[in-house]
């Protein structure tokens, strides 16, 4: 899809890797966030933090691929399907 491999290796540490975008940083926020609920802060001021760089569509879009990256993560651990020894 035309990603740096640098950008995929780095997301677990996406909050020090200096390259980024403000964008791209609100997303995973939001994505930790929306994850983690409802342990976490989805307050107001987080949602202003992303609407003042993503439309309601891309909210929306990107709302519903959090939502299914997380229901292949939990389908993925309650079949317990082993992680590959190699690609």
């Amino acid at each position: 899809a035309g990603l740096e491999a640098r950008h995929l290796n780095a997301l677990a540490g996406w909050r020090e890797a200096p390259f980024f975008s403000e964008r791209e940083r609100a997303a995973f926020r939001w994505a930790e966030i929306i994850t983690a609920t409802p342990h976490s802060d989805a307050s107001d001021e987080e949602f202003a933090r992303l609407t003042a760089l993503f439309t309601d569509a891309e909210i929306a879009d990107l709302g519903f691929a959090i939502g299914v990256i997380n229901a292949w993560n939990l389908v993925n651990a309650g079949m317990r399907n082993p992680i590959p020894a190699s690609a």
